[in-house]
């Protein structure tokens, strides 16, 4: 009997981790091949590729990112072969399972929570006596096509499954995809709008057979390692143990975590700050809300004095990006309120901030009381909630504005220098700017094109001329900076009219190609002849002292600044110097 296992994952970068559980617990009785695709792939070119493959059982790893899809092609397969047997799991089927089995009758059999031991007890029916009442944790049609529910089935020891990541086929593809990692199971919260509440306690798997899996991914070329772990860092003395193994062998490999920040302890911080090294770690920290009725309410024990210690601490020592999440919509959450929530987790400074829209997930105690707080939302995946009794759609929507810019002038690191410098200087809070910008972004119709790199800094420009931005000529000089900072080639076009016009620029690269020292010795070290300024460098003036308020804050217009750009011919990005100027020189003589 063939076997294929299959996803649709939501990008090409990312793996599906369930598909290798599954390949390795029962490829020792049965054939089993793994076959992954996109959402965004045609449904024709799936359902021709595993038909290609011609199995006689196909098993399908659904999520809210992924169900609709596969629905289409659970369809057509049924329908070009309807003697295979199709099998869904994960975690969008595993619950509202009756719901499911009528929904697609096109699907045999349904895998309902942990896969690995249910599935290979399905595959021994299939190829055997059929007897499928036997098959906890799975649903199935009896011989009258009626759905039959079986009881679930004990927890697995997490030691029995071999390992996922040892498939010689995965091999070739570790350098350029997001590899899936776990080292325990469960979650000790109860967060109401979460999955993970719903499984009691939390499982390890064992510690030296963690590091093998992870020392045989790194040495494989592996270059992201993604923990999936609901709270990474429950169990200190576990996770300090993997954090100590991955420092001493990374090899330039990235890891990322999830993990609870209040209870993060001093002492991990202080190791992590003395030995992590820098940009091989980082932190995904859900925060979702820092009103406390909210949390309360939602079952969400959170100390937000103790987070914002711990986002400091890491932030200062400099060594680990941080990611926030924020939740809108969360119950006893209003628009003014959620205004506050950003606000505050803004102010720590993450290198991220991800703002996502609660989803009414099957089997979650919030979807069970979404009555009882006036919810409504999407009757399909991802089940986004359409408003409740005081955040109205109105209000969601003016929130996505926000969203929007969000994800282009902060999350993406285009123009920081600009960003913190409006929303400290010209704007009532960090909120407050997105949000009218984001305003201003829809009411222009540009959320329905697209665009390019200079296209977002003259967009800004354009809201703040619009809105009558004081001392916009400082924000507009850091524009530039920042524009240019964003190449790591020298420009060929650029957004604004230069100061300079060419013969002034030409006077400048003379200057600097004959007096470097001017500069500062780093430039002068440099030793860029007239010829390779003109070929990898650009220069322009700041309208005030750029090296003084970069140090303290001031806006100084007695001097301006000469700000000259260095690329690297290699393609390794740019380096600004800078050399003050009197106000009134507007360039050199000759």
């Amino acid at each position: 009997m063939k076997v294929v296992v299959s996803s649709l994952n939501a990008k090409y970068i990312h793996t599906c981790l369930a598909l290798r559980y599954l390949k390795s617990f029962c490829g020792d009785e049965f054939e089993v091949d793994m076959a992954e695709y996109t959402i965004k792939d045609p449904v024709m070119n799936i359902v021709s590729d595993l038909f290609r493959r011609n199995p006689d059982v196909i098993g399908f790893s659904c999520y809210i990112w992924n169900i609709e899809e596969t629905i289409r092609v659970v369809s057509m397969l049924k329908k070009i072969k309807p003697e295979l047997q199709i099998v869904l799991g994960g975690p969008e089927v595993s619950y509202d399972t009756d719901y499911w089995m009528k929904r697609i009758p096109e699907v045999d059999f349904i895998v309902m929570g942990e896969g690995e031991e249910t599935f290979l007890h399905l595959l021994r029916e299939l190829s055997g006596a059929r007897k499928y009442h036997f098959v906890f944790g799975a649903a199935y049609r009896n011989g009258t096509g009626d759905v039959c529910i079986n009881p679930g089935r004990p927890k697995l020891a997490l030691d029995d499954i071999p390992s996922p990541h040892r498939f010689a086929e995965d091999v070739p593809a570790l350098p350029n995809r997001v590899v899936y990692f776990e080292t325990s199971r469960g979650c000790p919260f109860s967060c109401q709008f979460c999955l993970s509440s719903i499984e009691v306690g939390v499982r390890y798997f064992d510690m030296e057979r963690t590091k093998a899996d992870l020392l045989y991914l790194i040495e494989s070329g592996a270059k992201l390692i993604k923990f999936v772990d609901r709270t990474f860092n429950i169990k200190r003395e576990y996770a300090m143990e993997i954090f100590r193994f991955l420092i001493d062998n990374h090899r330039g490999c990235v890891f990322q975590f999830e993990i609870t920040a209040d209870i993060m302890r001093p002492e991990v911080l202080d190791y992590l700050a003395e030995h992590a090294p820098a940009g091989v770690f980082r932190f995904e920290i859900g925060v979702q809300s820092t009103n406390d009725a909210t949390n309360e309410l939602v079952k969400r024990r959170q100390n937000f004095a103790k987070l914002t210690r711990t986002v400091t601490k890491v932030k200062e020592s400099g060594k680990i990006d941080q990611h926030l999440d924020l939740i809108a919509g969360l119950p006893e959450e209003d628009y003014d309120s959620f205004r506050k929530t950003f606000n505050d987790v803004f102010a720590l400074g993450p290198e991220e901030l991800q703002l996502g829209f609660l989803k009414m997930l099957r089997g979650t105690g919030l979807r069970h009381d979404a009555d009882k707080y006036g919810y409504v939302y999407m009757d399909t995946s991802p089940y986004e909630i359409l408003g409740n009794a005081i955040m109205p759609f109105s209000d969601l929507m003016r929130i996505k504005r926000v969203e929007d810019v969000l994800e282009k002038y902060w999350n993406a690191h285009r123009m920081d220098r600009t960003v913190r410098y409006l929303i400290g200087r010209q704007f009532r809070s960090a909120f407050d700017f997105f949000q009218e910008f984001g305003d201003y972004w829809e009411e222009r119709g540009w959320q329905k094109i697209g665009h390019q790199l200079e296209d977002l800094f003259e967009r800004l420009n354009a809201f703040l001329v619009y809105r009558g931005t004081a001392d916009r000529d400082v924000a507009e000089g850091l524009m530039k900076l920042d524009y240019f900072m964003n190449h790591k080639y020298k420009p060929r076009k650029i957004w604004w009219d230069f100061t300079l016009d060419k013969t002034e620029q030409a006077s400048y690269m003379h200057m600097l190609a004959n007096r470097p020292d001017r500069v500062s010795s780093g430039f002068a070290a440099l030793r860029l002849s007239e010829k390779e300024l003109h070929k990898h460098a650009v220069v322009e003036t700041i309208p005030f002292d750029l090296p003084r308020y970069e140090e303290d804050g001031t806006v100084d217009r007695s001097r301006s600044t000469l700000l000259a750009v260095v690329y690297e011919p290699d393609g390794a990005g740019p380096r600004y110097f800078t050399l003050e100027l009197e106000s009134t020189i507007l360039y050199p003589q000759q």
